[in-house]
């Protein structure tokens, strides 16, 4: 059988499929070397975008495994209209995400590579001179815009390894510990010193962060990004930026990727910039891989994915299976 990665599987995965697997690596992600990739292959691993008519053309499509969590990556309808099952590793990067985003605080909060660089080109005294500015992260009060996984990992984080205030949104909260304040996402916004941004992409969340909402945060509040670029109006939020009415921002995902080498955010002093990162750790690579493999295992053997996302083409793919292995 053949699996095609839209990107290469984290070895860790490869490792415990079948030996007489075979796994090809696309050479690029143009649509039109994924529509010729998938017209041979039993499984697709994905970790780009594909495109929305993918499954429009010919395919003997089996199963598509998201290696990692996001599903705005697949046309999860148009696979079930398909009939091909659907499954994604949740909870695979929430700590690496996590720390992430502490990261992106702490980048704002104490400016260390500032320090670094004056030290070694402007000596020891001048160094030291902005150290006033440095700020704590310990009881400044943490806002978290989707409590799924991931912001459930960071507020833990936050609040018992720093000792942060957190507060959070989220439309319909489930399992909320006690020391995680619920509020609406504009009491969220106005009361945080560091909002954090860990919702899907929905038509509901796209420019969810809009200018509105931008201009309840504090003057001197910090926004982080680590869900999807489309959920902040980017436009807006450089507008904001440049005047002066938010300290800064950090942002691993865009509404365009890869980021455009003449993007006006590339020329903002405001904001912290990652090429989508945020959730990639040699660790969370190979929770993914693993994760991914032993679903595809799984589909092999006839058994239902333990993280399937469209479960009503599970019967479907059942009967197809069974028809494949009985033709000669």
């Amino acid at each position: 059988m053949k699996v095609v990665c839209t990107i290469p599987m984290d070895p860790a995965g490869v490792a415990i499929l079948p030996p007489h697997v075979q796994v090809a690596n696309a050479p690029d992600t143009r649509p039109e070397t994924l529509y010729a990739l998938i017209a041979d292959a039993d499984f697709l691993v994905v970790r780009t975008k594909l495109p929305d008519d993918i499954f429009s053309h010919p395919n003997r499509l089996l199963g598509v495994i998201r290696h990692g969590v996001g599903l705005d990556f697949i046309p999860v309808d148009a696979a079930t209209e398909m009939g091909i099952p659907v499954a994604n590793v949740p909870g695979s990067n929430a700590r690496a995400v996590a720390e992430y985003c502490m990261s992106a605080f702490l980048f704002f909060a104490r400016r260390l590579e500032g320090f670094d660089a004056s030290l070694r080109c402007e000596g020891w005294a001048k160094s030291r001179e902005a150290v006033g500015r440095a700020t704590e992260l310990g009881g400044r009060t943490l806002g978290i815009v989707g409590l799924g996984t991931i912001g459930l990992a960071l507020a833990r984080a936050c609040h018992h390894g720093l000792g942060m205030k957190v507060i959070a949104y989220h439309p319909r909260p489930r399992n909320v510990p006690e020391f995680v304040a619920m509020a609406s996402l504009e009491e969220v916004l106005a009361s945080s010193d560091y909002v954090s941004l860990h919702c899907p992409l929905t038509a509901e969340t796209r420019h969810l962060i809009n200018a509105e909402r931008l201009a309840l945060m504090k003057k001197d509040a910090v926004l982080v990004n680590a869900a999807r670029g489309a959920i902040v109006d980017e436009a807006a939020l450089l507008a904001t930026l440049e005047a002066g009415r938010l300290r800064g921002a950090g942002l691993d995902v865009f509404t365009e990727q890869p980021l455009a080498p003449d993007h006006p955010f590339l020329k903002s002093g405001r904001l912290l910039l990652t090429p989508h990162i945020a959730g990639i750790t040699r660790e969370s690579a190979a929770v993914m891989g693993i994760g991914t493999a032993r679903q595809i295992v799984q589909l092999m053997a006839g058994e239902r994915p333990e993280h399937l996302v469209n479960p009503s083409v599970w019967e479907g793919y059942l009967r197809r299976r069974q028809q494949l292995l009985e033709s000669p």
